[in-house]
């Protein structure tokens, strides 16, 4: 059985169809912006000062086209020039844990419990996860989104307790979320490996970096 309906219940339906359409819409576009605007924005400004030729050092003044990183603090951070990443590392994180890690993750990224400090011997493993809701993503995954953009020989340094500590990148892979093994030890000599989400604002898979300290 078929039910007419009157021209302006129709127009009505239609209109009241489009409303709908246009706000799904919009939520897809929120949805979007919110999970992969961060990302996004960072590989402009990568690109841009690649453009550009902007390079980053530590100490170094800010003559010409360098730029200086400053580590936030001495006692525990992470400094990354290719691609201007600075930011406190938070000792003794429970990577299992998503209260202790995401709230970690607010402040800096996060150095994994039971992994060795890197005056230590073994392999220092730091975090920076992406988060529990795409409205927050940005909040915890931002330091690293250009970890990808490291490379065999590239430099990371690490300060801890007033010593700088000089690492240089030897590999760099996309593995499962379920590979813990690169929380254990990395091959002979003091390593450091870090790790993000991947793609970024996602947590589908995992980036890992591992680089070597090479002072």
């Amino acid at each position: 059985m078929k039910i007419k309906l009157k021209k302006k219940d129709r127009e009505s339906l239609v209109t009241i169809l489009n409303l709908s359409g246009n706000i799904l819409i919009l939520l897809s576009v929120m949805f979007l912006f919110f999970t992969f605007g961060p990302a996004a924005t960072e590989e402009v400004k990568y690109h841009t000062r690649q453009v550009l030729k902007i390079k980053y050092e530590v100490g170094e003044e800010a003559v010409g086209k360098t730029r200086n990183l400053t580590p936030p603090n001495k006692s525990f951070s992470i400094v990354i020039p290719k691609i201007a990443a600075v930011a406190p590392v938070i000792p003794n994180v429970d990577a299992t844990d998503p209260e202790d890690y995401l709230s970690a993750l607010k402040m800096g990224v996060a150095h994994a419990e039971g992994t060795p400090f890197p005056s230590g011997s073994g392999n220092t493993y730091i975090f920076a996860h992406s988060t529990d809701s795409f409205y927050n993503v940005g909040s915890y995954n931002a330091v690293f989104y250009l970890l990808g953009k490291l490379e065999a020989g590239d430099e990371i340094y690490l300060y801890y307790k007033g010593e700088k500590y000089t690492y240089q990148v030897s590999d760099k892979r996309v593995v499962a979320p379920d590979e813990v093994k690169y929380l254990g030890k990395q091959g002979d000599g003091k390593t450091l490996t870090l790790q993000t989400c991947y793609p970024p604002g996602t947590t589908l898979k995992r980036l890992v970096v591992v680089a070597n300290q090479i002072n």
